[in-house]
C-alpha cells in the first residue's frame, strides 16, 4: 500500500487542502493528514482536537487518516515507517520556503522524498490566515472552507 504523510496546522483547513489531498490520493492509496499541533510562525485559532475533528468531518469518505503530532516531521514520519511526505503549492512563492524545507527534512531523514502537489488555479489565492481574517472580520467564507469549517468559524467569531 502506498502512504503519503500531508503535514500541516490546517488552522482550519480550506479547500484548496482538500483539493490537495484529493490529488494525492489520485497517487497513493491512503493520505495521513498529520496536524501540527503547533506552529513556530503563529498562533493557532483551534485547538489541535478541533482541527482534527473539523478535517475528519471534512474528509468523511476518503481514504485518510487524521492524526496529530508534536515533533519534528521526520520523527514523525520514522515512527510511522514513512517514506513520503506530499506539500501543496500554490504560488511560485511557495515553493522557496517549501523547497527549503524539503531539504532541510531530507538531511535529517535521506529516506524521505518530498512530492509537491499544486492545487487547482482557483485556490492560488487561498490560505488559512486569510479564511481566519475574513471570518474575525465578518466576510463570507463561502466556497473557501469545507461546511462544517465554515460553522466552526462563525461559532469561534459569534457570527
Amino acid at each position: 500500500m502506498k502512504i503519503a504523510v500531508y503535514p500541516g496546522t490546517f488552522d482550519p483547513i480550506t479547500n484548496g487542502h482538500i483539493d490537495v489531498i484529493k490529488r494525492a490520493l489520485g497517487v497513493f492509496d491512503k493520505i495521513i493528514i498529520a496536524v501540527a499541533e503547533k506552529s513556530s510562525r503563529k498562533e493557532t485559532l483551534f485547538t489541535m482536537d478541533e482541527r482534527i475533528a473539523m478535517i475528519k468531518e471534512a474528509t468523511k469518505g476518503m481514504k485518510v487518516e487524521v492524526d496529530g503530532f508534536s515533533k519534528l516531521l521526520v520523527d514523525y514520519l520514522k515512527d510511522k515507517k514513512i517514506k513520503v511526505v506530499i506539500r501543496g503549492l500554490r504560488a511560485v512563492s511557495d515553493f522557496d520556503r517549501e523547497f527549503q524545507m524539503a531539504v532541510a527534512n531530507n538531511e535529517l531523514y535521506s529516506d524521505m522524498e518530498t512530492i509537491f502537489i499544486m492545487t487547482d488555479k482557483k485556490y492560488f489565492y487561498l490560505n488559512s490566515s486569510l479564511v481566519r481574517e475574513l471570518a474575525r472580520l465578518g466576510g463570507s467564507v463561502n466556497g473557501l472552507v469545507p461546511k462544517n469549517v465554515e460553522a466552526a468559524l462563525k461559532k469561534k467569531f459569534g457570527k
